[in-house]
C-alpha cells in the first residue's frame, strides 16, 4: 500500500527540549518539525505540490485518505504542527499561534523547494491549518518559492463563532491518560461526533496517530500526542481579542489572489453561513460547498469530499468553477 515518508525541517526558534546539551548554539535556537511526504507519481522530484495543514488539536495523518488519493498526481506534503504529532514541543508555550507557525510553513517551503524545484503550489487547511494558509497566502511579498495557485479553506474563515471556540475550550489540552487505542478513540469520538459520519474502522484509524505512548514510570497506557501547553495562548484568548483579530484575518483574506474553494460543515458551529457568504463576495471570492450532516469539520475522508477537493486541484487552469 502507498504509505509516507517521514522527513523533518529545522525552522526558528528554540525547542523545549534541545537534542543535546553540547548542541550548536544555532541548532539550541531552532526546533524540528516533521512532515509527512506521499508521492507515487514516479518522480520525486514531481513539481507540483500539495501542502495539507491539519486543526488545532491533530497532526499530519489526519490527510492520509486524501494525500493518499493526490499522491499519484502530485508530493502531498502533510506536516505536524509544532507541538504536534512527531514534531518538537517549544521552548515558550506562546510560541504556539499563527506567527510562529506560518514562520515554520516558510521554512518547510523553502527546504521542498531546494529539494526539488516547485513549479505549482497549492495549499490545503482545515481550520487552524486554514489560518495559517490565510497567513502565508494573504501577505504579499512573503519569500514563498511560487505564489499559491489553488487554496482549500476547510471550514474556516476570517469570523471564528465564540462559541465554537468555547466548546473545544472545553477538553483542548487537558491531560488525559487511555488503557488502549480504543479507549482513546471512544474518548475523542464523544468530543468530535460534529466530524460527521464515520465508520468504527474509520474512527479508529483517524485515531491512530493521535495518541502516543506514556513512560511505565508513569504507569504505563498512552495519551494525546500533543504538548498540552499549546492551549496557552488559546486558552488566552479573550472575545475582544478575538474580535479585534477578525480586521487582521479580514485584511490577509481580501489579499489572497489564489483560486480558493471554501468547505463548510452545514452544521458548523466555527464558521457561519453568513461569513461564508461574505467570503464568496470580497476578496478571492471562494467557490463555497457545504456537506450536509457535519458540522466542524469535514474530515476529508468521506468520499463525497475527497472527489470535491481532487476535482478543484486537479482540473485544468480555467476549468474549475467559481
Amino acid at each position: 500500500m502507498n504509505e509516507p515518508t517521514l522527513n523533518y525541517v529545522l525552522c526558528p526558534g528554540p525547542a523545549a527540549s534541545p537534542a543535546s546539551s553540547d548542541a550548536e548554539p544555532e541548532a539550541a535556537q531552532q526546533h524540528r518539525m516533521a512532515y509527512w511526504e506521499w508521492n507515487a507519481t514516479g518522480n520525486p522530484a514531481h513539481p507540483h505540490v500539495v501542502v495539507c495543514v491539519h486543526g488545532l488539536s491533530r497532526q499530519g495523518r489526519d490527510f492520509d485518505t486524501l494525500a493518499r488519493a493526490l499522491s499519484p498526481h502530485a508530493r502531498v506534503i502533510c506536516p505536524d504542527v509544532a507541538g504536534r504529532g512527531q514534531s518538537d514541543w517549544l521552548a515558550d508555550p506562546m510560541g504556539y499561534q499563527i506567527p510562529q507557525y506560518a514562520a515554520d510553513m516558510l521554512a518547510l517551503l523553502a527546504q521542498l523547494h531546494r529539494q526539488a524545484p516547485i513549479h505549482t503550489l497549492d495549499w490545503v487547511g482545515t481550520s487552524m491549518g486554514g489560518l495559517i494558509g490565510m497567513g502565508v497566502v494573504g501577505q504579499p511579498g512573503l519569500p514563498l518559492p511560487v505564489p499559491v495557485r489553488r487554496l482549500v479553506l476547510n471550514d474556516v474563515g476570517p469570523v471564528i463563532q465564540w462559541e465554537a471556540l468555547q466548546r473545544i475550550g472545553q477538553y483542548f489540552g487537558q491531560p488525559v491518560r487511555f488503557e488502549s487505542l480504543q479507549q482513546a478513540a471512544d474518548a475523542m469520538w464523544a468530543v468530535s461526533t460534529s466530524f460527521g459520519p464515520h465508520t468504527p474502522a474509520q474512527w479508529l484509524e483517524l485515531s491512530r496517530a493521535m495518541v502516543r505512548p506514556l513512560p511505565e514510570s508513569a504507569g504505563g497506557g498512552i495519551t494525546l500526542h500533543y504538548d498540552p501547553a499549546i492551549a496557552v495562548p488559546f486558552k488566552a484568548l479573550t472575545q475582544e481579542a478575538a474580535a479585534a483579530g477578525e480586521v487582521a484575518l479580514w485584511q490577509l483574506y481580501d489579499h489572497i489572489t489564489a483560486r480558493t474553494l471554501l468547505l463548510r460543515g452545514a452544521q458548523s458551529d466555527l464558521l457561519s453561513r453568513a461569513t461564508a457568504q461574505a467570503m464568496a463576495q470580497r476578496g478571492p471570492q471562494a467557490r463555497v460547498i457545504e456537506f450536509e450532516g457535519v458540522g466542524h469539520a469535514p474530515t476529508l475522508i468521506a468520499a463525497d469530499q475527497v472527489a470535491v477537493v481532487m476535482e478543484f486541484l486537479l482540473a485544468a487552469e480555467g476549468v474549475v468553477a467559481g
